[in-house]
């Protein structure tokens, strides 16, 4: 393994490539346990240093400070990552004992290294484990432990206000008041944060409750003021009057301070995030011995269906605890009866649908191709219920702890439109979501109109969705792109869909902490 130095932190206020996908920012605490002792006369003195991947490449984030002396360091150096969802992050932790002042990691004594995603720490929060040396063998009884949070001020601040006996400023009727609010800019002058709306005709206005991040209304500091006079004074009335009192009073009706959670909140309170895929097995596919067929598998053992599955399967099961994931398929018959199913089991096992990681999805769906007969129609309704079944047991939570998240892989147009936009209206209540991939060059119309991007998606019966729960994207627009590009695209709406859904819920994150 050839460690590279340079890539690097980014330096502060430089936006990463890319950055339009980046989440948050995340910091990681790192602590050893019983690290190999490489000195003679005292105890190693490591350090431990962050490596990230790029293009095959091992490059040096950053490096902790050294623990002289110590076989148990606990680190105060922190890394610090952007942190993006839709892709597959690779870390690599190396601990080295360092024996002289050289920044040249060869000049030091390798004590083990770690290697993972950046998603298996956030969705874990904080994991230990072994240390390994170049030969993979253990370095020992050597432990590492990682810890992740998020570096964000989420703080949002709901204000109910009121105005009592303010001065009658039209000829004709009365005031038609509105409140601002200022704070210090960083030049001294007064900016303007927020303006409520404009109550008509009145000297007492009762304002909408309006909510602002905190860091908005006063850069997350406590102690900034901000400029809003509770004794409405008119400085040329108190020139002029000299029993003059005031204005009229604004009034404090509520305040309060909460945490406006975000995806990472989420995930690191312990969300798990359910995947299931649905395969489309309908006779339009073509017969998967032939070369032209969507289901033929070629001799790089892919084809458009298995890098769909691997492009997002990769990424959310970095997200489940136990990487276990029905795979579902539709439109083929089946042995020994032969008759036509939407909503088998690719393992043949009804019971137990689930397959063992994305490596599992994959070997199932290949064993199966040769014992089932391709045939239709195309109906992902039956899929969509049985998805939206568990995610309905799941709304009995009282925190966020699962979200399900369907991928669907299709070749064709839907046959059973109107109960498939009824099955996702039903969905859009549900803490789920779906993505859709259409593979081959068909007319998929019908799957942007699912998409409620442009406008929201109504059932046969004109119920509304509650919310956009859908994503489609075309395989075609990828087949010449980097693979992580297809994950980037059917996966940017996730996290707002995650979010939006446990906030419309009052849903915290299982282990929040009290704002």
């Amino acid at each position: 393994m050839a460690y590279t130095a340079g890539g690097g932190a980014p330096a502060a206020g430089v936006a990463p490539v890319g950055s339009q996908y980046c989440v948050c920012k995340v910091e990681l605490s790192v602590s050893g346990q019983n690290l190999l002792d490489r000195d003679v006369t005292s105890k190693s003195d490591p350090f431990c240093v962050l490596f990230t991947e790029n293009d095959g490449r091992w490059m040096e984030y950053d490096r902790t400070e050294t623990a002289v002396n110590n076989l148990n360091p606990a680190f105060s150096k922190k890394f610090v990552l952007d942190y993006h969802f839709e892709e597959v992050q690779k870390l690599k932790f190396a601990l080295f004992d360092q024996d002289k002042s050289s920044t040249q990691l060869d000049e030091h004594d390798f004590l083990g290294q770690f290697s993972c995603s950046l998603g298996t720490i956030v969705s874990s929060k904080k994991i230990t484990r072994p240390l390994l040396l170049m030969n993979d063998k253990p370095a020992g009884k050597g432990l590492i432990t990682i810890a992740a949070q998020e570096l964000s001020d989420n703080q949002i601040i709901t204000l109910s206000l009121a105005g009592r006996k303010l001065d009658k400023k039209d000829l004709f009727g009365k005031s038609d008041p509105f409140l601002e609010f200022y704070k210090p800019g960083d030049d001294g002058k007064w900016m303007l944060v927020h303006r409520t709306e404009v109550i008509k005709y009145t000297l007492d206005p009762v304002w909408k409750p309006f909510t602002v991040p905190l860091v908005s209304l006063c850069d997350g500091d406590m102690e900034k003021p901000i400029q809003l006079e509770f004794e409405c004074i008119n400085p040329k009335k108190q020139r002029k009057k000299k029993n003059y009192k005031n204005s009229g009073i604004i009034i404090l009706r509520s305040c309060k301070i909460n945490r406006d959670y975000s995806f990472l909140d989420y995930i690191l309170g312990g969300c798990q995030l359910m995947f299931t895929v649905g395969i489309d097995f309908t006779a339009s596919n073509g017969n998967p011995l032939d070369p032209s067929s969507l289901h033929y598998i070629n001799p790089m053992g892919t084809n458009e269906y298995l890098s769909a599955i691997w492009a997002v399967g990769q990424i959310i099961q970095d997200y489940d605890s136990d990487k276990m994931f029905p795979a579902l398929g539709f439109g083929a018959q089946l042995p020994p009866d032969w008759k036509v199913s939407h909503e088998f089991a690719i393992n043949f096992n009804p019971t137990n649908p689930f397959c063992s990681g994305v490596d599992g999805i994959a070997q199932a769906y290949s064993a199966c191709l040769p014992h089932i007969r391709f045939y239709g129609p195309t109906n992902f309704s039956p899929i969509i219920n049985h998805v939206a079944r568990f995610a309905a047991q799941a709304t009995q939570q009282q925190t966020a702890t699962q979200y399900f998240i369907l991928l669907i892989i299709t070749d064709g147009v839907i046959s059973d439109m109107e109960e498939t936009r009824h099955a996702v209206v039903q969905a859009s209540k549900l803490p789920m979501s779906i993505i859709i991939v259409g593979v081959g060059n068909a007319d998929f119309t019908a799957m942007e109109f699912l998409d409620g991007d442009s406008r929201m998606l109504r059932s046969h019966t004109g119920e509304e969705a509650a919310r956009d729960i859908v994503q489609f994207v075309p395989f075609r627009e990828f087949r010449n792109a980097a693979k992580e590009t297809l994950a980037k695209a059917v996966l940017a709406e996730l996290p707002q869909q995650v979010v939006q859904y446990f906030k419309h819920k009052n849903l915290p994150p299982t282990n929040s902490e009290p704002a």
